[in-house]
């Protein structure tokens, strides 16, 4: 029996969410100026505040997380040199040849496990000075790690990291376009993951669910520079209150709530780890992303059943499928995803 047409559960990605009517109606409402000439209200006091809580000088409000990761890096290096990523970081994996493109810098990868990788790791991979070498002058983590399944990087581990890292002179960048939900899931304030890093990101609009916007963070000296790649790129935004006012409102208003996301990613991998046909330890779910392995049916052929009765995932892999919870999915909801994922397994002859 096929679900009804007016089923629609949509756990692509947290950044499906939509305004809510409190934060339509703070967009609505919000006082705005030309942020290219300094002047708007509400872009300053999203900036500050994404400064504050994360203990820097300053913040710099940007159309998206990737532009904000491509700042911190144009702001700290230069052509021909080279910036240390772990082999799936965002960064390296989903920003369309960026690093290369737009600031002229190699990307040396480490490999990791689910995203984390140790100080002694960083050490092996970097080389003694030579001028057969590009130069290392960055090393960039991201936590919680989106292609780890939103895997969080335990606070001894980074600081590891950064140990080696500053020993050998190197810059730190976070990108913590899920930083807020890391803080959430361990209790760790934002400001002291950021306290390790000379530049951090942030996004609000995943798990916040506002409709635009991130933000990058650091010294004044830093963000200074970041404005004006960001004219150069293509950032500098006019009245751009009225999207800083959509994140604003999620920033004071949508942190706490992640918990909620977590709870129902833990709720759903429990569900989906009972199903014949799924591979999945519900325990490796420490935020709001489920990663799971499907044993008896290609993951984008189940992908495509479930997204043709209103559950929509993501194929990451031939065997792997990605669900991710954020604030338009609720508890029933799950429920019934978890029903739904059952019976198009049984259907395909998964037993």
């Amino acid at each position: 029996m096929s679900a009804g047409p007016s089923i629609s559960i949509d756990l692509r990605s947290d950044t499906v969410t939509r305004p809510t009517p409190a934060m339509r109606a703070a967009i609505g409402q919000a006082e705005v100026g030309d942020d290219v000439f300094g002047d708007d209200p509400t872009v300053h006091r999203l900036e500050a505040r994404t400064a504050e809580l994360l203990g820097k000088p300053a913040a710099v409000f940007v159309p998206s997380g990737t532009m904000a990761n491509q700042l911190a890096i144009r702001a700290q290096t230069e052509p021909g040199v080279e910036i240390v990523v772990e082999a799936n970081a965002h960064i390296y994996y989903y920003e369309a040849g960026a690093p290369a493109a737009l600031s002229g810098v190699l990307c040396r990868c480490v490999t990791g496990q689910r995203g984390l990788f140790s100080g002694a790791d960083l050490a092996a991979v970097l080389r003694p000075p030579d001028a057969h070498f590009a130069p290392t002058r960055l090393v960039c983590l991201e936590n919680t790690h989106n292609r780890g399944g939103g895997k969080v990087w335990p606070l001894d581990r980074l600081n590891d990291v950064a140990a080696v890292a500053r020993h050998h002179g190197l810059a730190l960048h976070l990108d913590g376009a899920r930083l807020w939900n890391a803080s959430v899931a361990t209790g760790i304030p934002e400001r002291e993951y950021a306290a390790l890093f000379d530049s951090v990101t942030v996004c609000f609009s995943k798990g916040l669910g506002a409709p635009v916007g991130s933000a990058l963070a650091g010294s004044a000296d830093l963000i200074a520079r970041a404005r004006r790649f960001r004219k150069q790129f293509g950032g500098g935004m006019r009245q751009a209150g009225i999207i800083a006012a959509g994140a604003l409102y999620a920033l004071e208003h949508h942190r706490a709530r992640l918990a909620e996301d977590h709870a129902n990613a833990q709720a759903l991998a429990t569900g989906l780890a009972r199903l014949p046909g799924i591979e999945l330890d519900p325990a490796s779910v420490e935020t709001n992303m489920v990663l799971c392995r499907v044993r008896g049916v290609p993951a984008r052929d189940l992908a495509a059943r479930l997204d043709a009765v209103g559950v929509r995932v993501l194929s990451t892999g031939p065997e792997t499928i990605r669900a991710v919870t954020s604030l338009e999915v609720g508890a029933e909801a799950i429920k019934a995803a978890v029903q739904i994922v059952e019976r198009e397994l049984a259907a395909s002859g998964v037993a």
